[in-house]
C-alpha cells in the first residue's frame, strides 16, 4: 500500500518542548462510510512502518476493508515518521512519548482525514501502549481496543530489555550494534518452551543458529538506523498512562476514565507482558475481557506469525467490532 505523508508545522510535546516540521507516514485501506463509524486505526510497532499489519487488513481478514477503512501510522522513530535519520534536528531529535504520537495521529485522522470517531484502535506491542494511549486520551472518540501483547505502563521487568536494546544501539551505530539488538531481543521476542520444541524449524530455521542470524538480525538490519531505533526505545521506556494530563499521574485514574470495549490479548508465554499483568490492566478498564493467544510463541504470538495466533487474534478481532458499544 502506498506511503501517505501527514505533515505538521509545530507539534507541542508532553514535555513542553516543540517538534517542528513533523510528519506522519501512514495508509488507508478501504473507504470510510457516510456517517465516518467505521474506521480502525492501528498504530505501527517497534521498528516496523505503514506495512506491519498487513496480515489483518484486507478483503475477509480481520479487518474487512469491504466494511471498515483501516489506517495504519507510523509511529515517529520508526525511519519513515518524523526520525532522527529524517528530521532537521538529528542527534538533538526530542524524546517523544505515546501521548506525543497519539497527539500527532489525532492530528491526521481530524485534520487530514475528516475523522471523528474510531470503531476500533488495535496494535501490537508498542502500538498496544497507543492503542489503550488512544483511549485514555480521547475517550469520546474511541469505541473500541484490542491492545495486542502490550502494556498501558512499562513494567521495571520491561525497563530491562530496553536497557539491553539501547545499550547494544549505542555501542555500534552501524550494523553491528543493530545485529546486537537483534540477539537481545531473540531471548524476550519468544518463549523457553518455543526454543525447547525448536519452533524455529517452522519459520524454515533449521538451527538456532540461523534462526538469530535469519530473522532476529534481519529485523533489526532491515528497519530503521540506530538512532532511529534508540528514539523508539525512549518512547516505550516513558509508556504511561498515567502521565496524560488530568490523570494525576496515576495509571489506576488513566484506565477507569476509559469509556472504550476493551479485548486485551496477552500472550500466553509472553516474557515482555506477562499474562497476570494485563488481566490487572483488563481489570482496571471499565469494560473489558481478557482473552489469552495459546501456544509457545510469547511476544510473536501477536505478530501474526502463526496460523494459529492469526486465527485467534482474528476471531477476536471480528467479535469485538460486532459487540455493541453503547453503555459499554
Amino acid at each position: 500500500m502506498e506511503c501517505r505523508i501527514f505533515e505538521i508545522d509545530e507539534l507541542p510535546l508532553l514535555n513542553g518542548e516543540v517538534l517542528r516540521d513533523a510528519r506522519i507516514g501512514y495508509a488507508m485501506y478501504g473507504t470510510p462510510n457516510a456517517d465516518g463509524t467505521n474506521v480502525v486505526l492501528c498504530p505501527s510497532f517497534f521498528g516496523r512502518d505503514h506495512t506491519g499489519y498487513d496480515w489483518l487488513i484486507g478483503a475477509g481478514l480481520p479487518l474487512d476493508t469491504r466494511r471498515y477503512c483501516v489506517v495504519t501510522a507510523g509511529l515517529f522513530g520508526n525511519g519513515v515518521s518524523s526520525s532522527p535519520g529524517n528530521h532537521p534536528s538529528g542527534s538533538r531529535f526530542p524524546l517523544i512519548t505515546p501521548q506525543d504520537n497519539v497527539a500527532a495521529q489525532h492530528r491526521l485522522l481530524t485534520e487530514e482525514l475528516g475523522v471523528r470517531e474510531l470503531a476500533l484502535v488495535t496494535g501490537w506491542s508498542m502500538g498496544a501502549a497507543h492503542a489503550y494511549q488512544w483511549a485514555v486520551s480521547h475517550p469520546g472518540m474511541v469505541r473500541r481496543i484490542a491492545p495486542i501483547c502490550g502494556a498501558p505502563v512499562s513494567s521495571p521487568h520491561s525497563l530491562v530489555l530496553l536497557s539491553g536494546l539501547a545499550a547494544a544501539l549505542s555501542a555500534d551505530a552501524g550494523e553491528r550494534g543493530r545485529k546486537a539488538a537483534g540477539r537481545v531481543f531473540a531471548g524476550w521476542g519468544t518463549s523457553r518452551s518455543f526454543w525447547a520444541r525448536r519452533a524455529h524449524r517452522e519459520l524454515g530455521f533449521a538451527t538456532r543458529e540461523e534462526y538469530l542470524t535469519g530473522f532476529w538480525e534481519q529485523v533489526f538490519l532491515s528497519g530503521p538506523g540506530a538512532a532511529d531505533l534508540l528514539t523508539m526505545v525512549r518512547t516505550w521506556e516513558n509508556t504511561d498512562v498515567g502521565a496524560t494530563p488530568g490523570a494525576g499521574g496515576s495509571v489506576e485514574a488513566a484506565l477507569a476514565s476509559v469509556t472504550a470495549r476493551a479485548v486485551v490479548l496477552p500472550g500466553a508465554l509472553d516474557v515482555c507482558f506477562a499474562v497476570e499483568d494485563e488481566k490487572r490492566v483488563a481489570d482496571l478498564l471499565p469494560y473489558a475481557s481478557l482473552e489469552v493467544i495459546p501456544g509457545v510463541w510469547g511476544h510473536l504470538a501477536g505478530s501474526g506469525g502463526s496460523a494459529a495466533d492469526r486465527e485467534f487474534i482474528g476471531g477476536a478481532l471480528r467479535r469485538l467490532l460486532d459487540s455493541p458499544v453503547d453503555g459499554g
